[in-house]
C-alpha cells in the first residue's frame, strides 16, 4: 500500500507500507527511490546501490511490517530551510506513523537519519526499538556537523551555477579530495541541515541516556572517519573512533554496539542494504517478537 501523505510543512510525500500486518513495523525513512541507467552506474561507481531502498525494504518485508519513505529525498526537493529541528522531524515521523494506522513501531536511520531516531526515542514513547548506523549515541559529533554544515552551506550559497564534481586527478571515489570539492547543492537545502544542527548545538546525548527503555542497536564501519580540509572547517567526523572509544560506556547503559569490518567500510561502504540487511535483520528478529514468527 501506498499514500500520499501532507506534512507539517504542507508538503507532501510518498510512503508504502508493505509486509505483514500481523507483525511488527519497521519504520525505513532511509528507503530511498531507485534510480537506472546512467545514473545508476554513476552510483556505483561511488559504491552506492542504485535500488538502496527497494533492497532494505525487500530484505525486511519477509519478516515484518515495513513503513517506508524517503525523508531525505523528500527535503531535497522540498527543502525546509529554517524549520528543519528535532521538533519538526518527530512530528513528521509520528505524522506519517498515524496516518497509515501505525501505534508502535521500531526505527532503522542512517547517518543524520539515525540521530533523527534518537529524538524520536526521547521525544515519544511509540518507538519498541531503536537502531542507529553511521552515527554514535554517545558524545555524537554535533559540533564537527554544525562546521560542516555551515562550511557547506557558504559553498553552496557562492557556487549555485556550477555542478557537484569529483576533482580531476582523483579517479577513485574512495580517495575524495575534500579541499578540491565543489558544492553546488541548493542553498536552501544546505541550509536545512546548518538550522538541524544548531538546533542541536547544545544536545548532550549524554544525559538523556536514562530515557531509554527499550532494546537498542548502534555500529558504524570501522573505516567510518572523514578528515575535511579547509573548505570544511578542517574537522574530523569520527564516526567509528567515537564508538569505539565508548564502546562499553554505550554497553553498561544497555546498546548493542558493533563494527563492521572492511578495509573499505567506510560511511557510504556501511550503509548499503548488503552491509547492514545481515546484522539488522536478526538483530530485529531477537528482539522483536513478531520477527522470529512467534
Amino acid at each position: 500500500m501506498k499514500k500520499i501523505i501532507r506534512l507539517n510543512n504542507h508538503s507532501e510525500i510518498e510512503v508504502g507500507l508493505t509486509g505483514f500486518p500481523d507483525r511488527q513495523t519497521i519504520m525505513l525513512p532511509i528507503a530511498k527511490k531507485s534510480v537506472y541507467d546512467q545514473e545508476a552506474e554513476n552510483l556505483k561507481l561511488w559504491g552506492v546501490d542504485p535500488e538502496l531502498g527497494k533492497h532494505f525494504v525487500q530484505g525486511l518485508a519477509d519478516t515484518f511490517q515495513v513503513l517506508y519513505f524517503d525523508y531525505e529525498g523528500h527535503l531535497f526537493q522540498h527543502p525546509n530551510p529554517e524549520n528543519l529541528t528535532p521538533e519538526h522531524i518527530v512530528d513528521d515521523f509520528l505524522l506519517i506513523a498515524d496516518e497509515m494506522n501505525i501505534e508502535y513501531f521500531s526505527y532503522y536511520g542512517y547517518s543524520w537519519l539515525a540521530l533523527a531516531g534518537l529524538q524520536l526515542a526521547i521525544r515519544s514513547n511509540r518507538l519498541e526499538s531503536l537502531v542507529m548506523g553511521g552515527f554514535p549515541p554517545y558524545e555524537g559529533p554535533y559540533q564537527e556537523m554544525l562546521v560542516v554544515t555551515n562550511k557547506t552551506h557558504t559553498q553552496s550559497l557562492r557556487n549555485q551555477s556550477e555542478v557537484v564534481t569529483q576533482p580531476e586527478g582523483s579517479e577513485n571515489p574512495n580517495e575524495t579530495d575534500w579541499d578540491n570539492m565543489t558544492v553546488t547543492i541548493d542553498p536552501l537545502v544546505t541550509k536545512q541541515f546548518v538550522t538541524l544542527y544548531q538546533s542541536l548545538a547544545t544536545f548532550d546525548d549524554r544525559s538523556i541516556q536514562h530515557k531509554l527503555h527499550l532494546p537498542r542497536l548502534a555500529f558504524a564501519g570501522e573505516k567510518d572517519t572523514i578528515v575535511y580540509g579547509e573548505n570544511f572547517g578542517n574537522v574530523t567526523v569520527d564516526i567509528v573512533g567515537l564508538l569505539k572509544n565508548n564502546r562499553c560506556k554505550l554497553e553498561d547503559l544497555g546498546w548493542d554496539v558493533e563494527i563492521l569490518k572492511g578495509s573499505d567500510m567506510n560511511h557510504t561502504k556501511a550503509m548499503q542494504p548488503t552491509s547492514v540487511l545481515p546484522l539488522i535483520k536478526p538483530w530485529f528478529m531477537q528482539h522483536l517478537k513478531t520477527g522470529n514468527g512467534s
